[in-house]
């Protein structure tokens, strides 16, 4: 399911956890938004603006994050498992308990990254 930009943000301004996974938010910008604990699961991440952004012990496993600006974002807990970062920027991100196994980090910028 593809959401407008509007859309998206009356989903992510509601209470609760965002249940997004799946969905193609290709191109969006979620900048500075929270999504602590949100299942993001399997979702197109494509290019999208996550820079700021609090995605705290969210569930990213399996989603497509290639070119994606995750600068400055909170991945502290998050699930990357199998997750596309492939060209992903995470500079200073927190990534500190996040679980990265088999996820692809080809050409990813990882500077200053918290671990």
């Amino acid at each position: 399911m593809q959401f407008t930009q509007r859309e998206l943000d009356d989903l992510i301004g509601q209470p609760g956890a965002p249940q997004l996974s799946g969905s193609d938010l290709s191109g969006a910008n979620l900048s500075g938004r929270h999504l602590t604990g949100a299942d993001l699961s399997g979702a197109n991440l494509r290019d999208v603006y996550l820079d700021g952004a609090y995605l705290k012990n969210a569930n990213l496993s399996g989603a497509d994050l290639t070119g994606a600006n995750l600068t400055n974002a909170d991945l502290s807990g998050a699930n990357l498992s199998k997750a596309k970062l492939i060209n992903a920027s995470l500079t200073r991100a927190n990534l500190k308990g996040a679980d990265l196994t088999d996820a692809d980090l080809t050409g990813a910028d990882m500077t200053g990254i918290e671990q």
